[in-house]
């Protein structure tokens, strides 16, 4: 029989495993990288986050046409974002063009389809699904993928988002066409609403 005895040390590191599920954490933990974080460890960071509403709330906010971005932090390694969506708002279809990233649904359904491409055919459907609160999913390189909020949810959306390296210019895509696009995401609302 072995007995284990915690030392000061391990408790300390055991608190800050338990305290790391807030957003102030998860922040820190983001702002402390020295290069792009793995996928694998973006799905960790948010499958154990413990979020709650009072955190979000100065990042919470919603237009008409467009879904919102609201860039929580970025640095040259990762970012988050905090995005939310009305009832029929809906990405690009993208890809995100040599970052990875994953995404949390917070409040309401995402929903994520996902594409194949090929040069000669263009884009086909690959697989849908909904994504309910509490659920991770994300996209890796090449993936290429749109997420939304289903025009018949009846409700909003609010999900996390952490990209690594942070999204520049992304690829786009049609159904059926074989022509790829540019887009730029607008932050720039955004940055004056971050407090």
């Amino acid at each position: 029989m072995s007995i284990h005895f915690e030392t000061a040390d391990s408790l300390q590191t055991n608190e800050i495993k338990n305290n790391s599920h807030s957003l102030g954490r998860l922040v820190e933990a983001l702002e402390l990288q020295s290069s792009a974080p793995s996928l694998e460890q973006i799905y960790e960071w948010l499958e154990n986050a413990e979020i709650d509403a009072e955190e979000l709330q100065p990042y919470i906010g919603f237009k008409e046409g467009n879904y919102w971005r609201h860039r929580v932090c970025r640095n040259e390694f990762v970012e988050m974002l905090v995005l939310c969506w009305r009832p029929g708002q809906r990405t690009p279809i993208h890809d995100h063009n040599g970052s990875h990233g994953g995404v949390k649904v917070f409040q309401g359904v995402l929903w994520e389809t996902t594409f194949s491409f090929d040069e000669v055919k263009g884009l086909e459907y690959k697989a849908a699904r909904d994504c309910s609160p509490g659920a991770v999913t994300g996209s890796d390189v090449p993936d290429i993928h749109q997420l939304g909020n289903p025009d018949v949810s009846g409700q909003d959306l609010v999900t996390i988002h952490v990209y690594a390296p942070p999204l520049g210019v992304l690829h786009t895509y049609k159904p059926g066409s074989a022509k790829v696009d540019l887009y730029v995401p607008d932050d720039t609302e955004s940055l004056l609403n971050s407090p």
